[in-house]
């Protein structure tokens, strides 16, 4: 998992544990670095972690999450850490949202946690490493190969602590995601959203509903690995509800439609974390422009210090 520790003789050839991180990509690489604040919302604030201890805050979350409220089968390490962490995150960007608390309480120190994150890693990255996280489950080389002008960014791990479930806090983290992508000049994001469970017959409707509406075009279709592929037409068109498969859509995949977003062809099952995946594309060209004007269009990029200060409606 960490590669790049390496371990230098001391004195009389003894090996001291004196680790030299040769990390250079991705937020662990980072141990020091300035504070990347892409918005605040009162006790909220959006931003990258800055050093290993707050993104061990977010594999926290994502255990509660995953592993304590959703259906996550944890292994013998994740038990004992209490941590959803996997090789990834050594290259990946961690995006937080962290409630710092309430200033007026009068405490001198506040400890701050993190209640809101996603994980970003740029094709770039990618390139340097194993690939894109997704390509497990789905086959997105030809579409890279396809798009040789465009630059790729994945999406993954999202997750948001229960009692900030909410639209003001799903906001903050979504300009936190569009700075990035405006920050890197990304043209692309990919990754994975889920359905809770491992049947998808129990989402019939909502995924048949999303291979008739929301299938990508063919230039930008991504199929899943034949050997995991669930065929997400079970229902014809026209015996789709349309209302009832929208308020069966986990609210991600709802939101990534709202923007602009297309599907991939096939559902996987993930047995791991107990859910039914379906693959997301959102190049920047398709998102619906009425979000410009709400988070700032693609080629506007503020400062991060103007970013922090603009409050969300």
């Amino acid at each position: 998992m960490f590669p790049g520790l390496m371990f230098k003789p001391g004195p009389g050839g003894a090996l001291p544990f004196l680790g030299k991180r040769r990390f250079t990509v991705g937020a662990l690489g980072k141990r020091f670095q300035p504070s990347k604040i892409y918005g605040r919302l009162g006790p909220l604030e959006v931003r990258l972690a800055r050093k290993r201890s707050e993104i061990r805050g977010a594999q926290r979350l994502r255990y509660k999450v995953f592993y304590e409220e959703m259906s996550a089968v944890p292994g013998a390490l994740a038990m004992l850490s209490r941590r959803d962490e996997d090789a990834y995150d050594a290259v990946f960007d961690h995006l937080l949202v962290v409630d710092r608390g309430d200033p007026g309480d009068g405490r001198r120190w506040r400890r701050s946690k993190v209640v809101g994150t996603y994980r970003m890693m740029r094709q770039e990255v990618a390139d340097l490493n194993d690939g894109f996280y997704t390509q497990g489950e789905y086959d997105i080389a030809p579409l890279l190969a396809a798009k040789p002008d465009y630059s790729f960014m994945e999406l993954g791990r999202s997750c948001v602590l229960k009692p900030y479930r909410n639209k003001r806090t799903l906001e903050l983290l979504w300009q936190g995601v569009w700075t990035y992508v405006r920050e890197h000049g990304a043209d692309v994001m990919i990754g994975c959203a889920s359905f809770e469970g491992t049947d998808p017959s129990a989402h019939a409707e909502a995924l048949s509903f999303l291979h008739h509406t929301a299938l990508a075009p063919e230039d930008w279709r991504v199929r899943a690995h034949e050997h995991l592929r669930v065929e997400m037409n079970m229902m014809p068109r026209e015996a789709v509800n349309v209302r009832a498969a929208m308020k069966a859509l986990p609210p991600l995949i709802k939101g990534y439609l709202r923007v602009g977003a297309y599907v991939g062809d096939g559902a996987v099952i993930d047995h791991q974390f107990g859910t039914t995946d379906v693959f997301v594309i959102m190049p920047v060209e398709a998102i619906k422009s009425r979000y410009f004007d709400h988070f700032g269009a693609p080629d506007e990029l503020a400062s991060t210090s103007a970013a922090a200060s603009v409050p969300l409606n």
